[in-house]
């Protein structure tokens, strides 16, 4: 029987009154729960983006960012796990955007956002203060963390937001300006729960520079991603790297977003050991740790600085390849032509450059299915379940309620 179900439908809301979801239903080959979400996204984007324009909540958090901004205020975005890279690229989305409206966009205090894991920011005495802005991210709002750090900032003064998948959720109460983007993941191995605030921000980012968002150039970054030669080159990539014993991914400027989503899913949804290099930093001492027994992926989808980014990114894979590691990567199409075939002998991704969009959404939206699909197809080679992110084995959910629990 075809379990699959219709991408272009809507996924399910948080229940009312609001409870957390439970382990997504076992599933014992694909389609997991995660391939319909992945598959979901690019119809979900277009439904996100025009609830948010007529809920009105993108325009309110863009006059509050354009408020904090011209009082020369903090303005910080938080989250944990997936949420927490969410927030990094929300931040990336939103300084580019403050730039072209003339607002501060340098990172730091009276400049544009910075990104905070939500614990430690919960822990910085007088977090951001009065006048300041603190945007949470957290798909169900319910992350201890990030509600700690959204609390914390409301105790100084400052102003609350937070991009989320339900009004009704903790985090909300917690918050002065929510955006909802409604729909649920219906897998813990998050991509729906990725895609969303980036969703958001767009959707922010438009009302700051005054533009309308672009649904059909953004449905059609993330659809790229599920064209019959991206997944099949994803599934090549994936029988390549899979088997191996550690990937390490590397990426630079926006792209380092992606890279340590990817070393996420990678981590959760295939329980391979992965790390997440800066392009520069993997070449200063962390190339020791890899040889053939590692898998290397390079992202390389941003078009800001471009041309440096991919020359130091030959030099990376040339390097890698004379340890020899098996590298592959994830290219936007007018930079595949940059990094010679020889260095990926992996594979290659070839994403959409989706030039009807900003630079740094353009990348975070032309990667995100492709990091995600890979994801998928290695866990398919390793022969795992990605949805339950191992809490189907009892000790890992017995792990997962420790590090849990309140005490």
């Amino acid at each position: 029987m075809d379990l699959r179900s219709d991408p272009n439908a809507p996924l399910p809301p948080a229940p009312t009154p609001w409870a957390s979801s439970s382990m997504p239903s076992r599933r014992d080959g694909p389609p997991f729960h995660m391939t319909e979400m992945i598959e979901a996204e690019p119809a979900l984007a277009v439904r996100i983006l025009d609830r948010l324009a007529v809920a009105g909540s993108a325009r309110q958090l863009a006059g509050a960012i354009r408020e904090t901004a011209r009082a020369g205020r903090p303005i910080l975005a938080v989250g944990c796990g997936t949420s927490e890279h969410g927030a990094q690229a929300v931040v990336e989305i939103l300084r580019e955007a403050m730039r072209e409206a003339g607002l501060p966009a340098s990172p730091g205090v009276g400049g544009g956002p910075i990104p905070i894991q939500a614990f430690e920011a919960s822990l910085v005495p007088g977090l951001a203060g009065g006048g300041a802005l603190v945007i949470g991210i957290s798909h169900e709002g319910a992350t201890p963390a990030t509600n700690r750090a959204l609390e914390a900032a409301r105790a100084t003064g400052a102003g609350t937001a937070l991009m989320t998948a339900s009004t009704g959720s903790p985090g909300a109460r917690r918050a002065d300006i929510v955006l909802e983007t409604l729909e649920v993941d219906q897998s813990w191995c998050h991509t729906v729960g990725y895609v969303s605030p980036i969703l958001a921000a767009v959707a922010v980012a438009a009302e700051l520079t005054a533009t309308t968002p672009d649904p059909v150039a953004v449905r059609s970054a993330l659809g790229a991603g599920l064209q019959p030669a991206a997944v099949d080159a994803a599934e090549r990539l994936a029988g390549v790297i899979a088997p191996l014993d550690r990937i390490v991914v590397i990426g630079s400027g926006a792209d380092r977003v992606a890279a340590r989503e990817l070393v996420l899913k990678i981590e959760e949804g295939t329980h391979l050991p992965a790390a997440m290099r800066d392009l520069e930093t993997l070449l200063h001492g962390h190339l020791a740790g890899i040889d053939e027994r590692t898998g290397v992926i390079a992202i390389l989808a941003t078009r800001d600085g471009r041309g440096p980014r991919a020359a130091r990114m030959r030099q990376a894979l040339a390097a890698v390849r004379e340890t020899g590691a098996r590298a592959g990567a994830i290219l936007a199409a007018n930079a595949g032509g940059a990094i010679p075939e020889a260095f990926t002998p992996a594979g290659r991704i070839v994403v959409a450059e989706a030039p009807d969009l900003a630079p740094s959404a353009a990348a975070l939206l032309s990667t995100a299915v492709p990091l995600q699909l890979l994801t998928e197809r290695m866990a398919r080679v390793r022969d795992v379940n990605p949805d339950p992110i191992r809490r189907d084995d009892p000790r890992y959910l017995a792990a997962a309620a420790v590090a849990e629990s309140q005490d």
